[in-house]
């Protein structure tokens, strides 16, 4: 048995042990919400949904607070399953980004009722759940998803039937498991959420179209938003980004840098809102490089360029169409990438960095891996407009390091992003080192953006005519 199977089996029947439930309850050897077929999985959340309708908000409450507590005390250990089940990233980093979205995805707080009055009476608005939601979850942020979109999904008061990326099942039915033990702690029904411990693109088809799915929720690659916008329910998609940051002659260049190695580097840049490429005015261009590369980047010259391009790029993009990574070095560290062109740079080096034109197919190409491209252009206006352009209209998440506040608003607005930060790494618009809530599905296609519990309730309204109104 391998380390991973160790750790998650050690980590179910830790779960078991502590729940106390009479035995007819848990199957012997079973993992709590996990099943082996789709359609006991999806029946079974949908009997703890009509369960849940009948808890208090109380009890709601104190099942968001329990599922924060346990997934933190398992922090670390689910960060290194993830990363030794997938090869993606850093474990390190997926502790902080787990602590993120734990500690500030929205609970039922965020579920806020509106009211109504005039001559004619009260009207109350409410936001109410839709049911059992179908969650499609990536392998690049297996933890966190699952966990960010269960406590926003449980607050707005509905069950969820995951289905996980393929490679990432195994820690995923373990936060199942893990989920399910915290939710009865509470007071909450078995199965609110449930997963498969096969999932596959076609048991994705099927959770999409099951009658008992009230809509669905995909973070991943476009074809699969794609094929689920294609299912005929409601769908909250998020889909894929290219995110530029242009970096000015008015900016805080040593601050800038550091920021952009730190953001295209977390996680090994698998996070779809980390930089992607830089576009940078010339005058301070030679001066930003140097100033990352204090800060752990290493610049790649010459024929360098080339061969990492052709390794890491599977299907090479151009001015107007994105490119496809090398899934082989997604994830991967700078020193492991740098290795498979015969380089041999420090371990602690977080970024590969190199310039080109702006016709170079690592800045049509979102890589999902820590080696960034530079380009350096004329002016600011020329650096937005290219930025617009290899964003691919994808509106996902775009940055820019200046300070002079007309550029800033004209960036922000002809990007027209879910997410744009400004003099910040990426992932301070999720909340790390910026202000507001965490999220890691990001609605970018079907425009929800960040999403949060309001994002997973539909409104209802209830009016009382001529009464109430006490002015």
């Amino acid at each position: 048995m391998d380390n991973l199977e160790q750790n998650i089996r050690q980590l179910v029947e830790e779960v078991i042990k502590s729940m106390n439930l009479p035995t007819a309850n848990v199957k012997k050897d079973s993992k709590l919400g996990v099943y082996s077929n789709l359609n006991d999985a999806i029946e079974a959340s949908d009997i703890a949904f009509k369960e849940f309708t009948k808890v208090t908000l109380e009890t709601r409450k104190k099942v968001i607070a329990n599922i924060r507590k346990t997934t933190m005390e398992y922090r670390e250990i689910l960060s290194k399953m993830a990363w030794e089940e997938t090869g993606l990233g850093r474990w390190e980093d997926k502790i902080v980004k787990n602590e993120l979205g734990i500690n500030k995805t929205p609970g039922v707080e965020d579920i806020v009722p509106e009211t109504f009055t005039d001559d004619h009476g009260l009207t109350l608005v409410e936001r109410a759940p839709y049911g059992v939601i179908g969650s499609i979850t990536p392998s690049t942020n297996s933890t966190i998803t699952v966990i960010s979109n269960a406590i926003g999904m449980i607050a707005a008061g509905n069950a969820v039937v995951f289905n996980p990326h393929p490679s990432a099942k195994k820690v995923s039915a373990a936060i199942i498991s893990l989920l399910n033990n915290a939710i009865i702690e509470a007071g909450g029904p078995v199965n609110l959420v449930t997963c498969i411990d096969e999932p596959t693109i076609e048991s994705a088809k099927a959770l999409m179209a099951h009658k008992k799915i009230a809509i669905m929720v995909v973070t991943g690659g476009p074809a699969v938003v794609k094929t689920a916008m294609n299912s005929g329910k409601k769908v909250i998609g998020a889909g894929p980004g290219n995110p530029p940051v242009v970096v000015d002659e008015t900016a805080n260049i040593a601050k800038a840098a550091k920021d952009i190695v730190d953001g295209a580097s977390f996680d090994n840049n698998v996070i779809c809102i980390c930089e992607k490429e830089v576009i940078v005015v010339e005058s301070v261009a030679d001066k930003l490089k140097e100033e990352m590369k204090k800060n752990g980047a290493y610049e790649l010259t010459g024929d360098q360029i080339k061969q990492i391009t052709a390794l890491v790029i599977s299907d090479p993009g151009r001015p107007g169409h994105e490119g496809a990574a090398n899934k082989n070095y997604v994830g991967k560290n700078a020193d492991f990438i740098a290795k498979g062109i015969g380089l041999t740079v420090p371990a602690s080096t977080r970024l590969l960095i190199c310039e080109v034109d702006k016709d170079h197919p690592l800045v049509w190409t979102e890589q999902l891996m820590p080696v960034m491209p530079i380009v350096r252009v004329k002016d600011v206006d020329t650096a937005i407009d290219l930025a617009v352009a290899c964003e691919h209209g994808f509106r996902h998440t775009a940055m820019m390091h200046s300070l002079n506040i007309e550029k800033l608003s004209k960036m922000a607005k002809i990007m027209n992003c879910s997410i744009f930060i400004k003099n910040g790494p990426s992932y301070a618009g999720l909340g790390f080192g910026g202000a507001g809530f965490a999220s890691f599905t990001i609605a970018s296609p079907t425009g929800e953006g960040v999403t949060r519990a309001r994002t997973f309730t539909r409104e209802r309204r209830c009016t009382l005519v001529d009464y109430l109104r006490i002015i």
